[in-house]
């Protein structure tokens, strides 16, 4: 895959007050290449409890290679490229879940825990460009060929 129409990947993950911080800021690292920066704040719920937020921008094509590529490791791989139409906005972004359990054992699974935005690369900026940009590139990073397209 030589050219990655993104212009950045957002990952985000909480720590709630009964999560160890390490582990979730581990589960996020499931995504990033070695020794990347992973941003923390701190918050306050509703009720004051502490949350920590944990998050990383993703701008470098390499970088960026390296996050497409564990996406496409994920089993429902096929899931988000069938479900590519509706995880597209107006405002080019594609957006996925993970399972924040699963990441802090390595693996790549769709669900909740991290929020993974990516603001994909549209000249016109429209949906439908956005669409065809990212849907050739998550073939790309699979390898798919014989993908139908709508």
């Amino acid at each position: 895959m030589a050219r990655v129409p993104f212009h950045y990947i957002d990952l985000r993950a909480f720590s709630y007050e009964t999560e160890d911080e390490a582990r979730v800021e581990a589960a996020l690292r499931t995504f990033l290449p070695e020794a990347f920066e992973v941003e923390r704040a701190e918050s306050r719920g509703h009720h004051g409890d502490r949350i920590v937020v944990r998050s990383a921008r993703v701008e470098r094509a390499d970088d960026v290679r390296h996050v497409l590529a564990q996406v496409g490791a994920a089993p429902e791989y096929d899931r988000i490229f069938d479900e590519l139409d509706d995880r597209i906005t107006d405002n080019c972004e594609l957006f996925l879940r993970f399972d924040k359990q699963a990441a802090f054992r390595g693996e790549v699974r769709l669900g909740s825990g991290i929020t993974f935005r990516a603001k994909v690369e549209a000249y016109p900026a429209k949906r439908e460009a956005a669409l065809a940009n990212a849907r050739e590139t998550l073939e790309a990073v699979r390898g798919v060929d014989d993908v139908e397209s709508d």
